[in-house]
C-alpha cells in the first residue's frame, strides 16, 4: 500500500485531474467534430462515404499512433506538462484551419495536423495521473479523465451541431478548435511536474524507482507480456467498434431516420453524452472496489458490457423512426467509455512507473492502428458497396460491425482469464517470499 496523501494534496491531485479532463474534452472533441459535421461537409464537398471513411478513421491513425511512440519515449524523460501544452495548442489550430478547407486534399493534410498533435496528448496524460495518485485510487482517476471521451461527444454534437445549423460547419471548426490554446496555457500555469513513481511503493531493497529504459527494452516488455497483449487486442477492438459507431451515427440519423442538424446538438449529445458519463463512471468505481480483490474484474466488465450491447445495436438500425434508435444507439457510447478505466488501470499498474508514458502508447498504437483507422472506414466501404439500398446502405455499414463486437467480448474475458493466472502467481510468490523469510 503507499503512503496516504493530505487532504491538500489530494485535492490538488484532483484538480490536476480536472485540467487534463477538460483537455482530453478538447482533444476527443476536436478529434470526432468530423462526425458531427460528416454530412454537410460530404454534401458541399462532393465527398463519398469511404472518402470521410478515411478523413475520421485511417488518415488521422496513422500519424496519431506512429507519432505517439517516439512523443510518449520523450514525455517519460522530460516535462509532460510542456509536452501536453505544445500538443493541445498545435491539434487545437489545426483544428480551426479545418475551416478553410475547400477540398479532400485540404481536409486531410489539416487533419493530419490535428492527428500530430493529439499524438501528444494522451500518454503523457495518463503518466502524469498516475504520479498523483495511488495505485487503489488510480481507476477511478483515470475514469474521470476519460470522461473527456463523453463529454467532448456532449459538447461536439451540441456546441458543434448548433454552431453547425446557424453558422455553416466551416465556423464550428472554428469554434470547437481555439479554445484549446487557452487550456494549454491554464496548465502551464497551474499544474506542477510531479516526480516519477512518488505514489508507488519500491520493491524491496530498492531506494528509487528505475530510470526509463531504452525504446527497445520497453517493446520487448510489453509484448512479452501475455495480459498486456490482451489488453491492446481487446482495447483494438473497442476502438474498432466504438470509433465506427461515434464516426457514423450521427450521419444514420440524420440520413436513414430523418433527424436534423438541430436535433442532434439537442438530443443527440445529451443521450450519447449521459451514456458516456455512467459508463465511465461506473466502470471507474467497480475496477477500484473490485479489481485489487478479483483481478478478473479488469476483463470481465468490457467484456459483458459488449455483450449486453449487441442486441440493443442491432435494434437501433432495424427499428424505424430516430427517437428510439438514437435511445438504442446510445448503449455502445456506454460499452465504449467503460472499457478504457479498465484497460488503461491495466497497463498503468502492470508497468514500472518510468515506463508509463511509452506503454500507454503502445496500447495506443495497436489500439487506434487496428481500431481507429479500421473501424469507420469499414462502414464506408460496406456502405459505398450496398448503394442500391438507398438511405439504408449506411445501416448495412454499421450491421457490419456484429462480428466485431462477438469478438471484442471474447479478447476481454481471454483478458479477465489471463490477470487470473498472473494474481495466483503473484500470490504464491508472495507466500514463497514470507515463507523464505521466516526461515
Amino acid at each position: 500500500m503507499s503512503q496516504p496523501q493530505s487532504r491538500k494534496a489530494l485535492a490538488y491531485s484532483y484538480v490536476v485531474v480536472a485540467i487534463l479532463t477538460l483537455i482530453y474534452t478538447f482533444n476527443y472533441l476536436d478529434r470526432k467534430i468530423l462526425a458531427i459535421l460528416a454530412e454537410p461537409i460530404r454534401l458541399e464537398l462532393g465527398l463519398s462515404d469511404t472518402a470521410i471513411g478515411l478523413l475520421s478513421g485511417f488518415a488521422f491513425a496513422v500519424f496519431y499512433t506512429t507519432l505517439g511512440v517516439p512523443l510518449a519515449w520523450l514525455a517519460d524523460r522530460a516535462r509532460r506538462v510542456w509536452i501536453i501544452a505544445a500538443a493541445c495548442t498545435l491539434w487545437s489550430l489545426f483544428t480551426a484551419a479545418c475551416g478553410m478547407a475547400t477540398n479532400f486534399v485540404q481536409l486531410a493534410l489539416f487533419r493530419t495536423g490535428v492527428a500530430i498533435g493529439e499524438a501528444g496528448g494522451g500518454p503523457p496524460s495518463f503518466s502524469l495521473i498516475s504520479d498523483y495518485f495511488p495505485p487503489e485510487r488510480r481507476g477511478k482517476a483515470l475514469a474521470i479523465y476519460i470522461l473527456g471521451i463523453p463529454l467532448g461527444v456532449i459538447l461536439g454534437s451540441a456546441a458543434g451541431g448548433y454552431v453547425a445549423a446557424v453558422h455553416g460547419w466551416r465556423m464550428a471548426f472554428f469554434a470547437v478548435g481555439l479554445p484549446g490554446v487557452l487550456l494549454a496555457i491554464l496548465l502551464l500555469v497551474v499544474v506542477r511536474e510531479p516526480k516519477r513513481g512518488a505514489m508507488d511503493p519500491l520493491a524491496a531493497g530498492q531506494t528509487e524507482h528505475a530510470k526509463a529504459p531504452p525504446l527497445m527494452t520497453a517493446l520487448k516488455y510489453f509484448f512479452r507480456d501475455r495480459t498486456l497483449l490482451l489488453a491492446a487486442f481487446a482495447a483494438a477492438g473497442s476502438s474498432f467498434v466504438g470509433n465506427a459507431v461515434v464516426g457514423w451515427a450521427p450521419s444514420y440519423l440524420m440520413r436513414a431516420k430523418g433527424m436534423e442538424m438541430t436535433q442532434i446538438a439537442a438530443y443527440y449529445s445529451v443521450a450519447t453524452g449521459v451514456a458516456g458519463v455512467a459508463g465511465t463512471i461506473l466502470a471507474g468505481w467497480m475496477v477500484d472496489k473490485w479489481g485489487p480483490r478479483n483481478p478478473r474484474i479488469y476483463g470481465l466488465v468490457p467484456g459483458v458490457s459488449f455483450l449486453i450491447s449487441l442486441p440493443f445495436f442491432l435494434f437501433a438500425l432495424w427499428t424505424p423512426g430516430w427517437p428510439l434508435s438514437m435511445v438504442c444507439m446510445s448503449l455502445p457510447f456506454f460499452v465504449n467509455s467503460a472499457y478504457q478505466p479498465a484497460i488503461f488501470a491495466v497497463v498503468q499498474n502492470s508497468v514500472p512507473p518510468a515506463q508509463r508514458a511509452i506503454s500507454s502508447a503502445i496500447l495506443m498504437f495497436v489500439q487506434s492502428m487496428l481500431g481507429l483507422s479500421g473501424g469507420p472506414l469499414l462502414v464506408g466501404l460496406v456502405s459505398d458497396h450496398a448503394k442500391q439500398f438507398g438511405d439504408q446502405s449506411l445501416g448495412i455499414g454499421l450491421a457490419a460491425l456484429a462480428p466485431f463486437i462477438l469478438g471484442t467480448a471474447a479478447l476481454y474475458f481471454a483478458l479477465a482469464a489471463s490477470l487470473s493466472r498472473r494474481g495466483k502467481a503473484r500470490a504464491l510468490e508472495a507466500q514463497a517470499a514470507a515463507a523464505a523469510a521466516t526461515i
